[in-house]
């Protein structure tokens, strides 16, 4: 992994019960490193890209040198870090932006792990080096049009005709859909569901860029059309039904826990340096009672969910983490997250709505982080099922 050095000024983020004393001098090193990138790169660009509703694609190669893409993975040029320090990576893009983090998630958490686990030899070799530089960006396509929550209902279809695979169906809300150059598409074929490698090139392929979104704007978001689309039989991943797709998600959900921190500090600290600067009444208004009851529960459920995150990492590489705790992990801290955004978009009043602070831009973000790779609901009845022995779903 390369080291980034910013000349901004430093970035004080809440750590209020000296959890920087668990992490390794590696751990730091690796958020300092993307610290001073999103500082030095991301934040002086990052409010044109939401209103531009446009992603920087000019930082991937930046980002790819860093050894940010993949980062997990170990071989095939990935940096191989632990859990906590892929945490700490997804916690500062986000800190940028939601989107930034999105790409990343999906191209390492969803993509290239999708291929790491399930591919073949030839597979990984033909795409995960190339994906690790930045040269070839990948998504992951399982939502569709009529089925989010219930993937089980997927209507994508694959029909094996001699030595090809012929995909029909749609995705969509696939995120780096429009600029991939593979899809690990998830597709039914008779009574399985099966993942797929498709090339941008396939025939019977194309992708059409969702825009007027009011939140993830500077993401791209796209659904994805299989017409006939053929690829080889040798496309196929080793995948063994949905819950393989379910597998992948719940690599990139530990990566959103991390990521919402971020986005939740940004607030935080912003509605705080405001809150000391904005003078009512003769006083900054960071003195008076109602302010500091709002700062304080900010920062109590940061510190929570900081808590939380270290923790699921610490168990999921001493190999004990179940899916079930990045359900009530990802609904907590997304939700904790939400919720300081919009206190501190109180705190900052009129100006909070504005492009000249972040907080809004994170709220409207945090919105859609809150829906995808799971909603809060769905999440809450994965753990309620698994504390009650009872399913509220089919």
């Amino acid at each position: 992994m390369l080291y980034f050095r910013s000349m901004s000024p430093p970035y004080t983020p809440p750590d209020y019960v000296l959890l920087d004393e668990l992490f390794t001098e590696e751990e730091r090193l690796v958020r300092q490193t993307v610290r001073d990138f999103v500082n030095e790169r991301v934040l002086s660009q990052i409010t044109d890209c939401f209103e531009n509703e446009r992603f920087p694609l000019e930082l991937v190669p930046e980002i790819a040198q860093l050894g940010l893409l993949g980062a997990s993975l170990k071989d095939y040029g990935c940096a191989g870090l632990n859990s906590v320090a892929y945490g700490l990576v997804m916690q500062e893009l986000e800190r940028g932006d939601s989107g930034l983090r999105s790409f990343v998630s999906v191209q390492g958490s969803l993509a290239m792990c999708a291929i790491d686990r399930y591919g073949s030899t030839e597979q990984k070799e033909a795409w995960l080096p190339a994906m690790a530089r930045g040269e070839r960006i990948g998504c992951f396509g399982l939502t569709e049009p009529d089925f989010g929550s219930n993937p089980s209902g997927m209507q994508t279809r694959a029909e094996l005709r001699g030595d090809e695979y012929v995909l029909n169906g749609n995705k969509m809300w696939i995120t780096n859909g429009s600029i991939s150059d593979v899809t690990v598409v998830w597709a039914r074929e008779k009574d399985q569901v099966h993942g797929f490698l498709v090339p941008k090139d396939a025939p019977g392929f194309s992708a059409t860029l969702q825009k007027g979104k009011w939140s993830l704007r500077a993401s791209v978001t796209s659904e994805l059309h299989f017409d006939n689309c053929r690829i080889p039989q040798s496309a196929r991943l080793q995948t063994d039904g949905l819950k393989s797709a379910l597998w992948c998600l719940n690599q990139a959900r530990g990566g959103i826990v991390w990521g919402v921190l971020g986005a939740a500090m940004a607030c935080y600290t912003e509605a705080l340096d405001y809150a000391n600067s904005r003078i009512q009444f003769g006083r900054p208004i960071a003195s008076y009672q109602l302010v500091q009851g709002k700062l304080v529960q900010m920062l109590s459920e940061i510190t929570k969910a900081q808590l939380l995150a270290h923790r699921l990492a610490v168990l999921k590489d001493s190999g004990q983490l179940r899916h079930q705790m990045v359900s009530l992990a990802k609904r907590n801290n997304v939700a904790a997250a939400l919720d300081i955004a919009r206190e501190a978009r109180d705190i900052l009043g009129a100006n909070g709505i504005t492009h000249e602070y972040q907080v809004g831009r994170h709220m409207a973000n945090l919105e859609t982080v809150k829906t995808y790779e799971g909603t809060h609901d769905i999440h809450t009845l994965i753990v309620g099922a698994d504390i009650t022995g009872h399913e509220a779903f089919s």
